[in-house]
């Protein structure tokens, strides 16, 4: 873990040196936007809608493709590492049963629901194994648009047993991987996520599945990351090398249970090509 606060206290000194370059004297100013844009040069009515749906939800498709990664080229470095991080786990596996596997971060946008869509594609790519992604984000779910999924129904509505588990989960065409996706975004996550219910669920899945990754909120901010690690035999920590603060790291893992923590994955830093990334 020393590894990683290390990674992250030189990424913000780099940032910190990049923001000093881009405000120092003599350096270039972007020039301000013309007043009037000329009609023969405008954009394409389609374009801007398209470009006004990306800045309202912060979505594109570059955004859409990182996530998944692991399926459009798995044959890439990035694939690698996330083949690293499985195996991994499944060492650690074998000194304890790791069937129920929980992705969290301290704070939004560090990179939690990559990491868990690309360890559970490369987890499904094993040889006989059943794998079962389930996205516990139930106010900003992401895993269905990620994987070009439709759900019809989704965790909520089977925690609230309007239908039932087999009706909810969805196949991703190609893989061996399926997928319990939100569908509808109910007004009290938190107290879906710590009922009895969904308690019985986990078990539930933990008896059919060989590994369920659950994908879920940051840990600070909302007490949902708390309620489902409870329940998981693991749990991820996916922290990102310009973004993460140190502190905030050490307030998640303060909510999380420690004793279920098998390490953190450290996202967005620049290290040599062979080395995994991950610390526990």
């Amino acid at each position: 873990m020393a590894k990683v606060y290390e990674a992250l206290r030189r990424a913000e000194e780099q940032r910190k040196r990049r923001v000093g370059d881009e405000s120092a004297p003599g350096a270039p100013l972007d020039a301000p936007p013309p007043l009037e844009t000329p009609r023969a040069t405008r954009e394409p009515l389609w374009t801007r809608l398209a470009a006004s749906w990306r800045r309202r939800t912060g979505e594109h498709a570059g955004e859409i493709n990182k996530r998944r990664i692991s399926m459009l080229q798995p044959d890439s470095y990035v694939a690698e590492q996330f083949r690293a991080l499985r195996g991994r786990i499944d060492a650690l596996a074998m000194q304890r049963p790791i069937r129920t596997l929980m992705v969290s971060s301290p704070l939004a946008s560090e990179g939690k629901t990559t990491a868990a869509i690309n360890l559970a594609a490369v987890t499904s790519m094993s040889v006989g194994r059943r794998v079962l992604l389930v996205d516990c984000d139930m106010r900003k779910p992401r895993v269905h648009q990620s994987l070009g999924l439709r759900p019809e129904a989704g965790l909520a509505e089977v925690l609230t047993e309007e239908v039932s588990l087999e009706q909810a989960i969805m196949k991703v065409e190609g893989m061996n991987l399926e997928v319990l996706a939100v569908r509808g975004r109910p007004s009290n996550p938190s107290e879906l996520l710590s009922s009895p219910k969904m308690r019985e669920l986990v078990e539930e899945l933990a008896s059919r599945y060989d590994r369920v990754i659950l994908d879920t909120p940051a840990a600070l901010g909302v007490p949902d990351a708390k309620a489902v690690a409870e329940l998981c035999d693991g749990i991820v920590v996916v922290v990102r090398a310009d973004l993460t603060a140190q502190q905030d790291v050490e307030a998640a893992l303060e909510i999380l249970d420690r004793r279920r923590l098998l390490g953190l994955v450290l996202n967005g830093a620049e290290v040599e090509r062979g080395r995994y990334g991950y610390t526990n």
